[in-house]
This record gives structure tokens, C-alpha cells and sequence, in this order.
């Protein structure tokens, strides 16, 4: 589904070197159906990978293909966004309409979708988000997470094949932040559509297929979550966090007690505590 080749950018055009590169050689293949997670600390570049797949940003050099487009060919920038859709941080800045039916018909009817067919997309992107009893309301009215959600069903009824999104629970609270989580992951699980979602967040990474963690603007690792989080002593050279349940194993395998040390959520590290009880 993407397809990324030695992926060179900087923002000023006339920096060259390397040191000045956020992006510097970057490759990386997301395959239909995927669920990937990109982490890195503020300025690694993850943002900057994810603009790149909706062709926001253009390669400097080397190509960024989604579903065999060349995101270089102008011709496809269009087909491109609507292949490869971005949810952001803030659901504000995608949210047009006072009614939240309205909102969620707006890219579609931009794309020139017949009003039929955007009756049954938004009826059906309002399903996949849970929101369909808030069809009527004011978008302003609703809780962050409920508005991430409307602005998720917006991109939804465009019907892309990879939803990218760009630190989608950043502003929200614990109750918004599992609201949204639940929501992509069955995006992905139920729904089979490819996502790539850029977080700080290391309990939402656990959720992914794959965790790809980006640095000084290189790949430095891509792996399935449970391979990454637990070497927790390199985690932290790079200067990344682990789930909580992985820290709290860590800590213990420290203090020598025989634990696993690659635990990744609350449930798995509850039932290794009581092994060690009995």
C-alpha cells in the first residue's frame, strides 16, 4: 500500500547537509491492512514521514508510492489524498460544518460523489465511528474525543484505503484518548483499512502490528511492539518511554524477581504479579 525509497527532505531547500536533513533516507513498506505505529522524540521527522504519504510534503529525493502512485506526478496528488487520508491532532482544524452529518458529507461532496451515494457513506462512516445518534448535533458541542471521532467519519467517507494520523489523541483527555484509540483500532481490525499513526504514546503503540521508531531523521527501528518495548534500556538511550505495564515488569526483573520482562499491557502484568505470589 506505501512504499517509501530512500526519502530525502529538508525544509530549507538550500541545506544540503546532512546534519540539516529531517528526512534522510528514509525506506519503509506498509502493506493493505497494516496497522503501523511511527514513534520519535519532537523534531526525529515522524511528522514530517506522514506528510510525505499524503503528499502534503514532496521527496527532495528518492519517491514515496501509495498504492502505486508517485507521489511526484501531480497528475495524482488528488487520487493520492483520497487514497491515503490524514486525521490530525487537532479535530477543530477539520471540522466545517455546524451539524455533524453535514461535516462528515463534506469531502465526499468536494470529490463530486453523487448524493445518494454520500447519503450511504455517511450513514456508514458514522456507524464505523459509533456517532450515528449524533447526526444532528453542533460539532462544537460534543467532548474532544467525540469530536476526533466526527473528524475520523469526515475521512472515512472519502473510503481511502490508509488513514494516517498525525499524534490523533495529543489533545485529548484519558476518557477522549480511549474513545479514539478504540475507534482506529477497529478501523483497522473490522474495517481493513491500512493505518499509520503517529504517536508519543507508547500504550496506543502496543495496539499496531508493527512499531517503527524514526530518529534524527533515519529509521532506527521496525518491529512488532513486543520485540521494541522490551529491550527497555535502548528505549531509553533514544529517549523514548515504554507502556507502563512494561516499566513495572522492568522494575521488577530488577529487583530480581522472575518475570517476563516483555509484558505490554495491564492484564498480562496482573497475571505474571499473581504467578509470583503463589
Amino acid at each position: 500500500m506505501i512504499e517509501i525509497q530512500n526519502l530525502t527532505y529538508s525544509y530549507d531547500r538550500a541545506d544540503d547537509k546532512v546534519g540539516g536533513l529531517a528526512l534522510n533516507g528514509i525506506n519503509l513498506t506498509v502493506n493493505d491492512g497494516e496497522f503501523v505505529a511511527v514513534l520519535g522524540r519532537n523534531g526525529s521527522g515522524k511528522s514530517t514521514l506522514a506528510k510525505h504519504i499524503n503528499a502534503i510534503l514532496l521527496p527532495m529525493g528518492g519517491y514515496v508510492y501509495v498504492d502505486g502512485m508517485d507521489t511526484l506526478d501531480e497528475s495524482k496528488t488528488w487520487d493520492i489524498r483520497q487514497s491515503a487520508a490524514m486525521v490530525f491532532q487537532n479535530p477543530d482544524n477539520q471540522i466545517v460544518a455546524t451539524i455533524v452529518e453535514e461535516d462528515v458529507a463534506f469531502a465526499a461532496e468536494n470529490l463530486g460523489v453523487p448524493p445518494d451515494e454520500i447519503r450511504r457513506r455517511v450513514d456508514y462512516a458514522l456507524g464505523a465511528v459509533g456517532m450515528t445518534k449524533f447526526r444532528k448535533e453542533a460539532p462544537h458541542l460534543l467532548s474532544g474525543g467525540q469530536k476526533q471521532r466526527i473528524a475520523i467519519a469526515g475521512v472515512i467517507a472519502m473510503k481511502p484505503k490508509t488513514i494516517v494520523f498525525d499524534e490523533p489523541t495529543a489533545m485529548l483527555d484519558p476518557s477522549g484518548r480511549k474513545e479514539v484509540m478504540k475507534t482506529i483500532t477497529e478501523l483497522n481490525r473490522k474495517y481493513g483499512i491500512t493505518i499509520i499513526m503517529i504517536t508519543h504514546n507508547m500504550d496506543e503503540a502496543v495496539c499496531a502490528d508493527r512499531v517503527v521508531v524514526v530518529d534524527k531523521g533515519r529509521i532506527i527501528i521496525d518491529d512488532k511492539p513486543r520485540n521494541v518495548f522490551s529491550d527497555v534500556d535502548k528505549m531509553r538511550r533514544i529517549g523514548l518511554d515504554v507502556p507502563q505495564a512494561t516499566q513495572i515488569a522492568f522494575e521488577l526483573k530488577k529487583a530480581g524477581l522472575d518475570i517476563k520482562c516483555d509484558i505490554l499491557d495491564e492484564q498480562e502484568c496482573v497475571e505474571e504479579i499473581i504467578k509470583l505470589c503463589r
